[in-house]
Formats: C-alpha cells, structure tokens, sequence
C-alpha cells in the first residue's frame, strides 16, 4: 500500500509495471479499482507501460483531504501527486466520468509533459441540469439471470447499466460498487456545490494522441456534450458505443479493449 502526502490530501494509489507512465483518474464515488478493473486486461499482453491508480479525495483508501473544498483543490491536490510520483517525467492521461473532466484541467496547464489522454464517458457539463442525456434504458437483459436477483438488486443495476446480465452485474458490483461504499458521502455533496472549475477548461486544443469512447444509452453526462469539445482534439478518435452506458468499460469490453489498443499503438508511433 503506498500514500502520497501532498498539501491536502494523503492519497493512496498503486502502481503496476514499467515504462511510459499513465495516470488513471476514476469517477466520482467509486474508487482506483474502477480503473484497474477496466485497464489491467488492456497490459495483460502489452509491456512497456507503468500504470499509477489513484484513490481521488474522499474515495477510496486516500485520507486527510477535508481542506478540500471544491474541484479546483481536487485538481490541485491530482497535480501535486503527478509532480512527486513522476517528477520532470512525461506521461498520459485516462479518465473516467469525473476524472476526464480532471483530466482536461491538467491538461489546460501541462500539455507540454502530456503524451497523450484516454477519456472513458467523460463528464464535459459540470451542471447537471444543462447536460444533454438520454432517458436511461435497459437495452437487453438476461431473463434467466434477473430472476436470481433481489428486488433491490434488479433495481439497482437497471438503473446504471443498459446491458443487465451476469457478467456486467458482477463487474459492476465488484468494481463500482465496491469503491462507491467506500466513498465520503458528505465530503462528496460539499464538492459538488463548487463542482465545476473556475476556469474554462476545454479553451486550449490538444494535438496528440487521443480517444473519447462514449456510450449512447449514456443517462449520466451523454455523448452529444462532447462533440461541442471536437474540434479542440485533432488527433482524437472519437467512438460513440451502442449497447453501452455510462459503465461502458464492462458492457462493451471487448470494443474498450481493442479502441484502447489501437490508441496506444498510436501513441507507440510517435514514441518509436
């Protein structure tokens, strides 16, 4: 178990393998084993690449963020820790949900060390109520497999997965979930009343290596927000998902996989 102690936070994250740093930013609640979970079977054939998993403040394992106040801080705090873990070091980015909207905020300052970024369903509209969504929808479900489940339980997966069967319901559960029991709650509600930056984040284009996957039955932060942000990624691939929400890592696996290898060939190009 490793920490790192930076001005508010003691943020504990892992790292596994080595080469050319990335740095994975889950989403807001769950915790580091989101990203593992989704990004581990991406390396399980492929070297060369030191993965560095985070607990962001007021999730998972990482402790002593309460002077944290909003996401400017939060971001701060995500700075701090790349600057000690990867001093004068180059790296890329992936983010998830929350994290790709960090992401973004790093890379507004420090594009310059960024090789290049992952965005899985980012969030590009802070303020709920002015994203674009969709209603959200259960696409296919496993009959057989939803009748074993509680009431509780059927509710609870039909409401954050589109693809309801056994294998998306336990991955889910273990890499979600988990983390999300974890999470502050009540540090969480004070965040996002200051949740959006105070800086326009997406006004600088980025012109390396990049992917945005992006589910279409996405009910959290949708896909159509982020075409508004296009046009400031020349080298993004940019993949909207059928049969996938806002958990699009597990219901679309093997696509995750293979867009995920095909960014990082990418980048293999420009760094050969």
């Amino acid at each position: 178990m490793s920490f790192c102690k930076v001005s508010k936070a003691n943020i504990y994250y892992e790292v596994i393998g080595t080469g050319t740093p990335i740095v994975m930013l889950h989403g807001y609640s769950p915790d580091h084993r989101l990203m593992k979970g989704c990004m581990e079977p991406v390396f399980a054939e492929r070297e060369g690449w030191k993965r560095i998993y985070i607990d962001l403040p007021g999730m998972g394992m990482t402790t002593d963020y309460e002077k944290i106040n909003n996401s400017d801080e939060m971001l701060e705090a995500v700075v701090e820790l790349i600057h000690d873990l990867l001093p004068n070091e180059r790296y890329l980015l992936v983010g998830e949900s929350y994290g790709g909207y960090l992401v973004r905020g790093i890379m507004r300052e420090y594009h310059e060390q960024i090789l290049g970024a992952a965005f899985i369903c980012p969030l590009i509209i802070p303020d709920k109520q002015n994203r674009t969504v969709p209603e959200q929808s259960v696409v296919s479900a496993d009959k057989e497999f939803i009748s074993t489940l509680t009431k509780e339980e059927q509710e609870d997966f039909s409401s954050h997965l589109v693809v309801l069967d056994e294998y998306n319901c336990h991955r889910y559960t273990n890499e979600v979930v988990a983390g999300q029991k974890n999470a502050d709650v009540e540090f969480l509600e004070k965040i996002q009343k200051n949740y959006r930056f105070s800086f326009p984040v997406d006004e600088i284009s980025f012109d390396k290596p990049c992917l945005f996957l992006l589910g279409k039955q996405d009910s959290m932060v949708g896909y159509k927000d982020a075409f508004d942000i296009l046009d400031k990624f020349p080298r993004a691939a940019f993949t909207i998902l059928d049969k996938a929400g806002h958990n699009l890592q597990i219901e679309q696996a093997n696509l995750f996989n293979s867009l995920m290898y095909e960014w990082l060939d990418r980048l293999e190009e420009i760094n050969d």
